[in-house]
């Protein structure tokens, strides 16, 4: 990138002219960031995207290729993306966006003709899953937010194929809070590939100019008697169920503010119990269970309203009453002690007090001090809607809360957030009430008062929420506690965590030597490695070598830690000189220059046509695996797809969860989902082997997971009936896997025995079979609602025919052993009813 220039607006190749403040900071960041994979940590408000906007214009320009921007959630991605129209001198049409309302095939398409991609992770990673995009052209990739660069998050996989995959890449991580400590911070380098951290802080003179103070009260809040009551009575009950962990000798502690650390040891001592098959270890999970559902309760009852934990309870209530329900719930929603605070509850019409002080402080920002906006920020979907048509009485009040719908409340549309931010800025209303969906990253207005409806656990999101005000003039934050309940341990948590968080970041500004000889090391050890290979093209190569990468997932794939033999021993990856395949492969470059260098001047050098058989037989040598599209909740396919050898495909199937031949179909059940056929009178699990029987001539069901036998009180008879029904009604193969990598091993071992060994295709429609006369007969019958495969069989054996279960009455369907009240009431209203479309 060309020298800093620092004028009254910036002026670079495909940034429009006059519009960005040539702000110093920025452009410092922009250039440092411009050479090497990137964390870019600067305060919230301050104009990350800006950074990461100039990076792209420098690397589109002078490297050409694609920009992909990446960002947590949709109203987020459609800002950024305004923002990019805006600023950058490209068309608009080759800026596009990627969220889950584009169609997959029309998301391949537009990635192929666009330069800039701004996406959600997920749908990034569901392409690259399926095989739809390829990162080859990406010169610049973003990772906004990129604090959420954690566990299984999309980000870590798409760094992963990016780094792989890209014949150039630079990363930008951005964030205004990386982390609350150091190996936080080193674990989402580590993650995302980068090795160099900028940070600038509010004390950096060239920040200080455009941040304002922002002063931050806490209020303390006094319980009425009613609810502390409630409390005291949920209370009893943990210590209850803690004595009860006691006495099995997995704890020492029955104070009922446990720990959510204690909870985990207890857990964890718990698992070894029922690892050693001890019967203590099951009745000790139970009671666990009860106890972390009471300490959500009395989260509820204490820091947010009477109403939430209500409604909270309600849910408990309707859990324990329905077909399946464990010990644990029928067990607390029993108990005298959690009677009597429901019923406590439901007596109490007053509100919590923090209601009534968050209308006085609001009243006093908007009116005594004439402000003009308010947010408040609520954990609690449940409290954001009270507190809305609570604060509404008194000002214009509108929530803002995610899309996802949960139980008795309805999301919001990407459309409607949109709608509703900007009737915020321009004033249509004074109070938004928002989860922590507008935390990161959102354009929000400038407001005069943050409301805390009561403190958060973490400094990030303490610090997203702070954020939001103090941009261009000085701002207030107030957060609500509740004296003496869990919101003064979470309030000081995040103040020290903040307060370390700080330090830290000021320790980075001094330290980048010391990240980099953590995070470098295998860098250097790597440039080593392409030095030998490649003498001194390595010096132009990227940090992060995809061979490397490639050949570390390869080792370890290898290895098995108990010693046993692996699932690969009983693929055909051996060649006939008895070297691996997958050692062939990464020596094909070597192979070929051996070739050309041996060959003597007589002999005749391989014509073109064998040349292109022999690439078009390593082309056949990669195995397809077919995964639908609702199996991405899993890790499975995303593992899949980083194997060398195996190509992913992402398709809605009819029929199963993975296809691995026309006539391998594979439906996947965890233990938990399987227990759930059994107890909960679901029978769609059997329909669904039913579907892959009739289409597939080697239907596969794998039951993933821990002991199918111990996992609830379920007599081993039924599930041993289940496993029979399976097999033989439906000829289904049934095999165990303890987790998903295991099923990811597995999956791979049966699809390469099929396409490799006996040289099947993939088909995603099955070897369809004509049904016979008596499956006919099955089908019409089954289809009825209520009614599965097995009940079908079972009527038409005691009535003879599809006419005689037809014509039955209830009485007569009723005889019929497996025929319960609803069935034979549907059966009648179906067959009996007269028809009219609008039912």
């Amino acid at each position: 990138m060309a020298a800093t220039d620092v004028s009254e607006t910036i002026e670079r190749p495909l940034v429009t002219e006059g519009l960005l403040e040539a702000r110093t900071y920025q452009l410092t960041l922009a250039d440092r960031a411009a050479k090497e994979h990137s964390l870019v940590c600067l305060p919230t408000g301050l104009g990350k995207t800006a950074v990461s906007l100039l990076v792209t214009a420098d690397r589109l320009s002078t490297v050409g290729g694609k920009s992909l921007l990446l960002a947590p959630t949709k109203p987020l991605v459609s800002q950024h993306a305004d923002f990019y129209r805006e600023g950058l001198e490209i068309p608009d049409d080759e800026i596009v966006v990627f969220t889950g309302e584009v169609r997959p095939d029309d998301r391949a398409e537009l990635f192929e003709d666009a330069r800039i991609i701004i996406a959600t992770p997920q749908v990034v990673e569901n392409d690259l899953v399926g095989n739809r995009i390829s990162l080859a052209a990406v010169t610049h990739c973003t990772f906004d937010e990129c604090h959420r660069a954690t566990g299984d998050y999309a980000y870590n996989y798409i760094a992963e194929r990016y780094h792989e995959d890209a014949e150039n890449p630079l990363v930008t991580a951005m964030s205004a809070s990386p982390g609350d400590d150091e190996e936080a911070i080193l674990e989402i380098c580590s993650n995302l590939g980068v090795y160099n951290v900028e940070v600038m802080t509010e004390d950096d003179a060239d920040v200080a100019e455009y941040t304002h103070q922002t002063t931050v009260n806490w209020e303390r809040l006094e319980l009425p008697d009613t609810i502390t009551q409630i409390r005291d009575l949920v209370q009893e009950v943990i210590k209850d169920r803690l004595v009860e962990l006691k006495d099995l000798g997995v704890t020492g502690k029955t104070a009922p503010d446990v720990s959510e650390r204690e909870i985990q040891k207890i857990q964890g001592r718990l698992q070894q119990l029922m690892d050693g098959d001890d019967s203590a270890g099951y009745e000790g999970m139970s009671y666990l269970a009860e106890v972390r559902k009471l300490r959500t309760a009395m989260t509820y009852i204490e820091t947010q309203s009477v109403e939430s934990f209500r409604r909270y309870m309600d849910r408990q209530q309707e859990a324990a009453r329905s077909s399946g329900a464990s010990k644990a719930d029928q067990r607390m929603v029993s108990d005298p002690n959690i009677q009597m605070a429901i019923r406590k509850s439901e007596e109490y019409d007053d509100l919590h007090p923090k209601f009534r002080r968050a209308r006085m402080l609001i009243a006093e920002t908007l009116g005594i001090n004439d402000g003009e906006r308010v947010i408040v920020f609520t954990e609690s979907r449940d409290t954001a809607e009270a507190l809305t048509d609570f604060l509404d009485d008194h000002f214009t009040a509108e929530r803002f809360v995610g899309q996802s719908d949960t139980d008795g409340s309805d999301g919001m549309t990407q459309t409607e957030q949109q709608d509703t931010l900007d009737r915020f800025r321009a004033g249509e209303f004074e109070v938004l009430v928002s989860t922590s969906v507008a935390e990161e990253g959102l354009d929000v207005p400038e407001v005069d008062l943050v409301l805390f409806y009561e403190p958060v656990p973490t400094a990030i999101r303490a610090i997203q929420r702070k954020g939001r005000t103090g941009r261009q003039t000085e701002g207030a934050v107030t957060v609500l506690l509740a004296e003496d309940t869990r919101d003064e341990a979470y309030f000081w948590k995040a103040r020290q965590d903040q307060k370390k968080m700080k330090q830290e970041l000021g320790a980075l500004k001094s330290a980048a030597g010391k990240i980099e000889a953590a995070l470098g090391q295998q860098v250097s050890l790597d440039e080593v490695d392409a030095d030998d290979a490649d003498g001194d093209a390595a010096d132009e190569q990227s940090p992060v070598d995809s061979t490397d990468t490639a050949s570390t997932d390869s080792n370890q794939s290898e290895e098995n830690s108990d010693g046993q033999t692996g699932l690969g021993s009983f693929t055909n990856e051996d060649a006939s000189d008895g070297t691996p395949a997958e050692d062939t492969a990464d020596d094909e470059s070597e192979a070929d220059e051996d070739i050309e260098l041996e060959t003597d001047e007589d002999e005749p050098v391989a014509d073109e046509d064998a040349v292109v058989a022999e690439a078009a037989s390593d082309e056949s040598e990669q195995v397809e695996i077919v995964a639908d599209q609702r199996e991405l909740d899993s890790t499975i396919a995303r593992d899949l797809s980083t194997r060398e050898g195996i190509d992913t495909r992402l398709e809605t199937l009819a029929v199963g969860d993975y296809v691995l031949s026309d006539r391998v179909v594979v439906e996947r059940k965890t233990v938990e989902d399987f227990l759930d056929t059994l107890t909960g009178g679901d029978r769609s699990m059997f329909e669904q082997v039913g579907d892959a029987a009739r289409n597939y001539g080697r239907p596969v069901v794998v039951i993933e997971g821990g002991d199918l036998y111990g996992e609830r009180n379920i007599h081993p008879k039924a599930i041993h009936g289940a496993l029979a029904s399976l097999a033989v009604d439906f000829g289904a193969s049934i095999m165990q896997t303890a987790n998903e990598e295991e099923t990811a091993d597995l999956l791979e071992v049966i699809a390469s025995r099929e396409q490799d060994d006996e040289g099947r295709e993939i088909s995603v429609h099955g070897e369809k079979q004509s049904k016979t006369l008596s499956e006919q007969q099955e089908y019409v019958v089954a289809s009825i609602a209520e009614v599965g495969p097995v009940t079908a069989q079972t009527l038409l054996e005691d009535l003879g025919s599809v006419e005689n279960v037809m014509t039955a009455d209830e009485e007569a369907l009723l005889e019929v052993e497996g025929v319960g009240a609803v069935t034979a009431e549907r059966i009648r209203e179906v067959v009996g009813r007269s028809y009219s479309p609008e039912h």
